[in-house]
């Protein structure tokens, strides 16, 4: 089936439609933020599979990573292997993320040749106890975002995540999708200035369901290393605390130790684990 690059409303609905039947039988989301965006606003590539004119099958790929999701009904009958099949034979390289790592996911993982990757572990914590006070080093300020912060904010996000697949590559059409999201809200995007240079930021989330999260946090590479991450994450957690919220989630890939003990030093445990597969 070849891959098409632009989705009619009617197909990117079917597509938003199968991705919620999915999350509503496993409890998880099979499509990532960014591929929600794309399919909404036809990006990407993409990959459909009917029967008797139903959508029942969903690939997509940005090039590089991709997702899958089929319809609950439809499972174990060859279409997910089809559409892994199809993403291999167009790009051998190509990585394939499991969100959740369902318990048939590493099966036809397996059946493909692919082999786990990368995990990038969901942590969460309570939020109805104390959370720790928050202090700021001296010389640095903090404050919350504002249009004219768009350009400096890419900035160091670019520098604060240079090696990371998907947040280090973002770009200012990618800032404006989130900027006009229902969700987004500058009271809990929360910016670490030294004097009127902006040198970290942490931008909060709150999802539909009532659940804060601790959506991207990160620190210019110059001013590392006086705590500026605990700072800026504990503002956002002090402030979707101040909204109600009962939890706070995040992601942190599992290879990223600091980071992983930082969250844990701040009550934050393991939830669970999507894992990408690609050829070894």
């Amino acid at each position: 089936m070849a891959a098409v690059h632009e989705l009619s409303p009617e197909e990117s609905s079917a597509v938003l439609d199968l991705a919620s039947r999915a999350a509503e039988a496993d409890g998880i989301a099979p499509l990532s933020e960014q591929t929600l965006l794309d399919v909404r606003h036809s990006e990407g590539e993409h990959r459909l599979r009917h029967d008797a004119g139903r959508l029942v099958g969903y690939a997509y790929t940005d090039g590089e990573s991709a997702e899958i999701v089929v319809d609950p009904g439809f499972r174990r009958r060859g279409v997910g292997g089809g559409l892994v099949a199809e993403l291999l034979a167009a790009n051998g390289q190509v990585r394939i993320w499991a969100h959740g790592d369902l318990p048939g996911a590493p099966e036809l993982a397996a059946s493909a040749g692919l082999a786990p990757v990368r995990t990038l572990l969901q942590m969460r914590r309570p939020l109805d106890g104390e959370l720790p006070v928050q202090r700021i080093h001296a010389g640095f300020t903090l404050r919350t975002f504002e249009p004219r912060d768009a350009e400096a904010w890419l900035r160091i996000n670019g520098l604060s995540f240079a090696d990371h697949p998907e947040q280090g590559q973002w770009t200012m059409e990618d800032l404006r999708q989130r900027m006009a999201e229902p969700w987004f809200d500058p009271k809990g995007f929360f910016l670490a200035c030294k004097g009127d240079r902006v040198v970290g930021f942490h931008w909060t989330k709150v999802h539909p369901d009532g659940v804060g999260e601790v959506y991207v946090v990160g620190v210019d590479p110059s001013a590392q290393g006086v705590g500026l991450g605990r700072t800026l994450t504990l503002a956002g957690l002090h402030h979707l605390k101040s909204l109600g919220l009962s939890a706070v989630l995040l992601y942190v890939d599992a290879g990223n130790t600091s980071a992983v003990r930082l969250y844990e030093s701040l009550g934050f445990t393991r939830s669970r684990a999507d894992v990408m597969y690609a050829r070894p």
